[in-house]
């Protein structure tokens, strides 16, 4: 069972990724409204670091177990499916700005709020697999969120909420990521056999993530060309910053 500083560390690191998402309102404070095309390239990039984790997990999921890793990934894509259709955020589009609905807002906090469960889920496991490893992936996550913030944020603000305000809510919807990573970190660290599936299921729950949601909404922000060489280029920054041991 891991003892209590490596569970701190992994506390400590994805709490930090949480709070990074308060940044997300630093552009908004300093340009005011953003254009479509930066939302756009602000989700490619947070689309090619998640690319980046999930590229880097897999690799792991395949050494840790080949059959436990493709089937831990099936359940994480499938998880994903449902806790979306069953809270009724399938089809959200994030590209309407202006909407300003009750239950639109509710809907976009609710979708970040999932995502950051399923990035909890990746660090816990990333953290297992040595703490040097999970830290970079923590940090990779961490930038990650900041243009997961301004999307959202840019969606509040358009709502009359003031920067302060959605800043703090940017990081709330981001609180269950730290609670998630320590809670895969201790659970898995106590019947570790469970490693390869849960590597899995954060490589299919991240792989969902970027392919059904980040990069349609990226798409619809800003050419195609651009939102490519981003998000590759944040891909490959991960990779290289994440090789394990």
């Amino acid at each position: 069972m891991p003892n209590g500083e490596p569970v701190l560390t992994v506390l400590l690191y994805a709490s930090l990724a949480a709070l990074t998402a308060s940044l997300g309102a630093v552009p908004h404070a300093i340009r005011g409204r953003l254009a479509l095309p930066v939302l756009g390239w602000a989700n490619a990039l947070a689309a090619g670091l998640m690319l980046g984790v999930a590229y880097s997990l897999m690799s792991l999921s395949a050494d840790e177990g080949m059959v436990q890793g493709a089937v831990g990934a099936l359940v994480g894509l499938g998880t994903v499916r449902l806790t979306h259709a069953g809270t009724g955020t399938e089809d959200l589009d994030l590209n309407r700005i202006g909407e300003l609905s009750p239950a639109y807002g509710y809907q976009v906090v609710l979708v970040n709020t999932l995502h950051a469960a399923y990035e909890g889920v990746a660090i816990g496991a990333a953290m297992l697999v040595s703490l040097p490893f999970g830290i970079s992936m923590a940090l990779a996550l961490a930038v990650h969120n900041i243009p997961e913030g301004m999307v959202l944020t840019a969606i509040l603000a358009e709502r009359g909420v003031r920067l302060p305000h959605a800043a703090i809510l940017a990081v709330a919807t981001n609180l269950n990521q730290a609670l998630l990573a320590v809670a895969t970190f201790s659970v898995v660290g106590v019947v570790p056999w469970l490693l390869p599936g849960v590597l899995g299921f954060s490589v299919g729950a991240l792989l969902y993530l970027v392919l059904v949601e980040l990069l349609p909404e990226s798409y619809h922000q800003a050419g195609r060309t651009s939102i490519a060489v981003v998000t590759l280029v944040a891909m490959a920054m991960v990779v290289a910053l994440g090789v394990a041991p």
